[in-house]
This record gives structure tokens, C-alpha cells and sequence, in this order.
């Protein structure tokens, strides 16, 4: 693959003027590896899906291709932002416009939840989540040059995986970068399910790949 000087990222990458920022299951300084490993246990286990409506960010036609600078931009943002709360995102958040304006961004995002007792009830997980999110700190400045997110969780949806339409390894080889997918292959754990390849440490065959 060439590569710009003015933009040394490779694979879909997006050069951010200091550093890459790579698409998802995309690793390296320059994006050139594919990540360790892929984590599916979204697909496993239950999850919520809550919206978002982000205040201090205006929504712009390029949000709605996933792969480009501005959707990876403001993805990147609000995965930084909801982070410290201690949630695992599944996948990146899906910006989208509030209609009719344009001048705020809706945001749907999946968070993964930790296994649950038996008698434990989803929904109520759910109102638990929409609550911690809104009740945590916003920054002090919600402008839109400010250096932080506002934004107010507006709904949460519970739900259980549905039954896999594939098995693990074409699921791992759908997740997994293209230019790498042949490499992956899946790796059960008690909590969930991995993508992984012969780099990955600490399974089983796994070796020092040297970045490489």
C-alpha cells in the first residue's frame, strides 16, 4: 500500500496530525495491524441499548458513513467519554441527526452487561444504566468548541442475544479485518467469546510475533 507523507496511515486509517485513527479491529501506530484480539461477547451475552443526545457537537452528513473521519472522530470522542464510567462499549456508537435540527447529534450505543444472577431482571439493569447516565458530570463549558461531550441519555433497552447465525469461526472471519480475516480464530472463555490469532498472548499455540 503507498502511503502519503501527509498521511502515513494505512488500512482506512485517518491521519489526526499527531497520530492515526485507526477503524475498529485496526492496530499500529500507522493502522498496519490488524488488534489482537476481537472481543464478541455481544454476541453472547445480554446488553443494553441506550441513546444519547449530545448538546455541544453539530451533526454533519459525513457522520453517516461509518467510515469516515468525522463518524470515526466523534466515535472516538464519546468512547473516551462514557469510558471512566466503567461500561463496555460493544462496537462503536452510531451518531445520527435529531430531527429537524441539525444542530445536536443523537448517539445509539450498546453497553455489554456483567453476567446476572438468575432472578435478576434486564429492564431494571437498563433503568439503572439510564440513571448513572445521566446523574454523572458534565464538563463546565458545553460549548461547541469545548473539550468534552454533554449529553443526556434519553433511553435504555435491554435485551439477550439472539441465537448465532453463524458459527464462531465465520463470525470471527466477518468481524476481522478484511486483509486479515483468514488469520482469526475463536477462543472461548468463561465470560465470553475472542478473536484471536497466533500473536495473541496467553492462548493456547500463541507465539512472539515481534509486531509483526
Amino acid at each position: 500500500t503507498l502511503v502519503s507523507p501527509t498521511d502515513p496511515c494505512l488500512n482506512g486509517g485517518f491521519w489526526m496530525g499527531t497520530a492515526c485513527l485507526c477503524p475498529p479491529n485496526m492496530d499500529g501506530p500507522r493502522c498496519e495491524f490488524g488488534a489482537t484480539t476481537i472481543n464478541l461477547t455481544a454476541e453472547l451475552g445480554p446488553f443494553v441499548t441506550m441513546m444519547a443526545r449530545v448538546t455541544n457537537r453539530d451533526f454533519s452528513e459525513d457522520m453517516r458513513d461509518t467510515s469516515s473521519p468525522g463518524h470515526r472522530r466523534f466515535a472516538e470522542e464519546f468512547s473516551r467519554t462514557v469510558r471512566p464510567r466503567g461500561w463496555d462499549l460493544l462496537g462503536p456508537p452510531s451518531p445520527n441527526p435529531i430531527p429537524p435540527s441539525r444542530g445536536s447529534v443523537v448517539v445509539n450505543y450498546r453497553v455489554q452487561l456483567r453476567p446476572l444472577p438468575g432472578n435478576a431482571s434486564l429492564e431494571h439493569r437498563a433503568l439503572e444504566l439510564l440513571a448513572v447516565a445521566n446523574a454523572a458530570s458534565q464538563p463546565h463549558n458545553c460549548s461547541t468548541s469545548a473539550d468534552g461531550l454533554c449529553f443526556t441519555a434519553t433511553s435504555a433497552r435491554a435485551a439477550r442475544a439472539a441465537t448465532l447465525p453463524l458459527n464462531a469461526t465465520e463470525l470471527c472471519r466477518r468481524y476481522a479485518p478484511a486483509n486479515f480475516s483468514r488469520f482469526y480464530f475463536p477462543y472461548r472463555t468463561a465470560n465470553g467469546l475472542l478473536c484471536v490469532t497466533n500473536c495473541t498472548l496467553n492462548v493456547p499455540g500463541s507465539f512472539d510475533c515481534h509486531r509483526g
